[in-house]
């Protein structure tokens, strides 16, 4: 049996909408609305979903970066979300993130060394000389090269900032690594290299990543298993060969269809989504994508699926499969 290291319970974030001169909240906007899921020690857990649809909120909330409206993040037994501040801090040792933009993550006044040495000092790890010297391990463990600790962050291309990035988040040794959106800053062309880091650094250090994407492409290629999420909720999870060779909810069948093949003589069978994406300040009563689903059923308007193991180990939020 996997051990699982990360466990989310009905996890919900709602930003209020204030209105009026006394500043009076009038509304919510629901960008993750009761999600539930785990992470086994080890394996890559892929996020995927159109932009908006609450992957990064997800990811800032296990963090505790966003603290959550309701829910549970269970921390190899621990509830994160009930630590204090100073517990929070401690536990972040053990978890760590890789921001999305390389350009705006890195503080441009310091050096690549007292980016990557700062994570040490505030957890109380190793002597001044031992850090410098775990500096210059790290950047070479990540493809760069020792002398590049005296440099600043302008003076590196997309990539290496973002294997900075990832040596950053490394520097304490942690267990857990969520990743939100690593690569969708840089060049296609670089896009693989940091794949395959990533997968090498997972092997090395015996890693977990949460990985959050909306390129399936990309989630394809890394992760183990994946969830799909649409206006704040999960609607589908499962392995990623599963879900990608037979998708059960129909939103996951059209984000499939929308991935390009890179052949000119294969036309593709796209299954085009009509309508807007709704507001999550006012979601649809019922299934969130009953809206765009041409499957629709009188059922999908009023009540809500829930996301039930539909296959071994295959779980989705339809009531096709009722």
């Amino acid at each position: 049996m996997a051990e699982v290291l990360l466990k989310v319970d009905g996890l919900k974030k709602y930003f209020p909408i204030t209105g009026g001169i006394f500043g009076k909240q009038t509304g919510a906007v629901k960008a993750v609305d009761n999600i539930s899921f785990w992470v086994n020690k080890g394996e890559t857990l892929g996020l995927v979903g159109e932009s908006g649809c609450g992957k990064s909120t997800t990811g800032r909330m296990l963090m505790r970066l966003i603290d959550p409206t309701e829910g549970q993040v269970v921390f190899e037994g621990k509830d994160l979300v009930t630590l204090s501040d100073s517990e929070m801090r401690k536990a972040r040792k053990d978890m760590q993130m890789v921001f999305q933009d390389p350009f705006a993550s890195l503080n441009p006044r310091h050096t690549v060394e007292k980016i990557l040495e700062e994570p040490l000092i505030v957890h109380g790890i190793g002597t001044k000389k031992e850090r410098k010297q775990m500096v210059r391990e790290m950047l070479e463990v990540v493809g760069l090269s020792s002398y590049h600790a005296k440099r600043y962050p302008h003076q590196f291309s997309g990539g290496q900032r973002q294997r900075i990035g990832i040596a950053r988040a490394l520097m304490t040794r942690p267990k857990l690594v969520i990743a939100d959106e690593p690569v969708s800053a840089l060049d296609v062309s670089i896009q693989s290299q940091v794949l395959n880091l990533l997968r090498d650094l997972q092997k090395e250090f015996q890693l977990t990543y949460i990985f959050i994407a909306h390129d399936l492409g990309v989630v394809k290629h890394i992760s183990d298993r994946v969830g799909v999420m649409y206006l704040g909720r999960l609607v589908e999870i499962t392995e990623a060969d599963k879900l990608y060779e037979k998708p059960l909810h129909p939103y996951t069948r059209a984000l499939l269809s929308a991935v390009p093949i890179p052949d000119p003589d294969i036309k593709s069978a796209g299954e085009l989504l009509t309508g807007d994406l709704p507001s999550p300040s006012n979601p649809p009563q019922g299934c969130a994508f009953h809206t765009r689903c041409k499957e629709c059923m009188e059922i999908c308007k009023t009540d809500r699926p829930e996301l039930r193991e539909l296959e071994p180990g295959h779980f989705a939020a339809c009531h096709l499969y009722s």
